[in-house]
């Protein structure tokens, strides 16, 4: 099989393309360049996409004695990710950029691109699983039939686990898409795995921060880009507690960097609860009310027909509005856990997709319906990834569009 690695520079780019190599696979190299951002590209970048690690993928790839390239994508990350980034905080909402690049650059650009070229999949160093099964299903002629499923699963490293960040490019990607490292079940091995081969990045520690922000400072990004608004702070009765700079700057939950000038009279700290891009305004308070036990979810992407399927789904229609629907197209209620946060916690919750018309009569693309049954979730922003699971399987990924406080937490607060 013909395999593209995508080399980031890292220590787990570059076993998973030796890993690709020694399971017998035609293995070509690529570093992807994804800014042309001076600052960006200087030595030492917090990032993933300095000069040093185009340096260190081409080193890697010269010790696994396979072909390396690099593929200049830095206007479509721009236009894309970096332009998600930028429109979704003025909106106020809070994107995963992370979720983002996976979805319109590793695994739609990339890998349409590998495909385009005659590779048959792409390889990445990301910690997940993908589990191959047989399934019967009914045939044309409602004869029995096997089917191979592919399902994405957890990684064994708890700490690593980026299933979260993967869950967005749904099940025709996921067809072409290899995962060398999913069975690791610590960084550590793979850096092992790094030296026995005699990589020299198998001490190199991790990227971190967000790859097209150089120096780590989002707000300061942020203003850059979109320039200075001032706006008010208001409590939840509108009264005016302090001035802000851009209400793009502030995230659902956000405790730090209020700078108001009183206390709130129970001494509590107070939390951003919303941001309202149109009247440039943050509203504040108590914790008790960042609370929800209801979240909808816009551009569903689902990896488990057969789970859907169980629940009186139709995947065929799923991500398409009927043409004059009158009304939604629902699935059954199905048991899940859910998780807002690339490290957070999985929750309880029933789950049930959605298309056709949101509750407002406006026609609507494939949404998610989430009530939680068990724990509750705190600080949930417009704009956040909310994987589904059952157990390790993902079985889908929608984009937080509204959070619903907890009836509980409402009714303490009145």
């Amino acid at each position: 099989m013909r395999v593209l690695a995508a080399m980031s520079g890292g220590v787990d780019s570059a076993v998973a393309a030796a890993l690709a190599v020694e399971a017998g696979h035609e293995v070509v190299g690529v570093h992807m360049a994804l800014s042309r951002n001076r600052e960006q590209f200087r030595a030492g970048s917090r990032g993933c996409c300095s000069i040093e690690d185009a340096g260190d993928a081409r080193r890697a790839a010269d010790v696994l004695g396979i072909p390396y390239y690099v593929w200049d994508l830095s206007e479509r990350f721009e236009d894309t990710v970096v332009a998600d980034f930028l429109s979704e905080y003025e909106a106020g909402r809070t994107p995963n950029p992370c979720v983002r690049c996976n979805e319109h650059i590793k695994f739609e650009a990339l890998l349409d691109k590998a495909t385009a070229l005659g590779f048959d999949a792409v390889a990445t160093g990301h910690y997940a699983q993908v589990v191959t099964r047989e399934v019967a299903v009914a045939g044309p002629d409602g004869e029995a039939v096997t089917r191979t499923v592919r399902e994405l699963h957890r990684s064994p490293n708890d700490a690593k686990d980026q299933s979260y960040v993967l869950a967005v490019m749904g099940q025709e990607r996921l067809a072409r898409s290899i995962f060398p490292l999913g069975g690791f079940a610590s960084k550590d091995e793979v850096r092992a795995e790094a030296e026995r081969r005699g990589l020299s990045v198998s001490n190199k520690p991790d990227s971190y921060d967000i790859c097209f922000v150089s120096d780590g400072d989002t707000q300061g990004f942020l203003k850059a880009r979109l320039g200075a608004r001032t706006g008010e702070i208001v409590d939840t009765e509108g009264e005016v507690l302090g001035e802000h700079e851009g209400a793009y700057a502030f995230t659902v939950g956000q405790r730090k960097g209020l700078s108001l000038g009183r206390p709130a009279a129970d001494g509590k700290p107070r939390y951003v609860l919303e941001v309202e891009p149109v009247s440039n305004r943050v509203v504040v308070g108590p914790a008790e009310l960042l609370t929800v036990d209801r979240i909808e979810g816009d551009r569903s992407v689902w990896l488990a027909d057969d789970v859907l399927a169980a629940a009186g789904w139709e995947p065929a229609q799923a991500g398409s509005v009927p043409d004059g629907a009158a009304s939604a197209q629902v699935s059954g209620w199905f048991d899940a856990s859910v998780q807002v946060r690339a490290h957070g916690a999985p929750v309880p919750a029933r789950v049930r997709a959605v298309v056709g018309q949101a509750d407002d009569g406006a026609a609507d693309g494939a949404r998610t319906e989430v009530e939680l049954t068990g724990e509750t979730l705190r600080g949930v922003a417009a704009g956040q990834s909310l994987v589904v699971y059952q157990g390790t399987r993902v079985i889908g990924q929608s984009t937080v569009q509204r959070a619903y406080r907890a009836q509980r937490a409402a009714s303490a607060a009145r």
